[in-house]
């Protein structure tokens, strides 16, 4: 069950109706979605956009998901995702998606909430920055 508000990580939303999701996952994050504990961010809402199959579909996807609250940038968002990016390339890993890093940033400005993604970079971005957020996995990794 999820119990605090999450961050929505594109790599999440895609998945929701993977085959392989067990279906008691997704109707959790269905209830997540109903009692507006997912949160997203304009990273997150241009990655869905792009993701449109038509200007039709675009239209609705972007209300739907505007219902939802959500993490606005700010300039310490800003800075924190630059640090986050410095400590990774110092680390080795400076080709993480930009997203990324933002919605982790994001994700710290809400106060250390978590990221509900389905993506290995969130684990990086834990283990080799400071940002604070939760890594919250969709699914084991490798399952979908």
């Amino acid at each position: 069950m999820i119990e605090q508000q999450l961050v929505l990580d594109n790599s999440a939303w895609a998945n929701l109706r993977a085959a392989a999701l067990a279906q008691e996952r997704a109707e959790e994050v269905a209830d997540a979605v109903t009692a507006r504990q997912l949160l997203v961010t304009l990273p997150f809402l241009l990655e869905a956009g792009f993701s449109a199959r038509s200007g039709a579909d675009h239209v609705v996807r972007l209300d739907e998901l505007e219902r939802l609250g959500g993490i606005a940038i700010n300039e310490a968002v800003e800075r924190r995702a630059l640090a986050g990016q410095r400590e990774l390339a110092l680390a080795g890993h400076h080709r993480m998606p930009p997203t990324d890093i933002l919605i982790a940033a994001l994700a710290e400005r809400g106060g250390g909430l978590g990221v509900l993604h389905y993506d290995h970079h969130y684990d990086l971005l834990r283990e080799h920055t400071s940002l604070n957020f939760e890594s919250v996995w969709l699914a084991p990794q490798g399952s979908l």
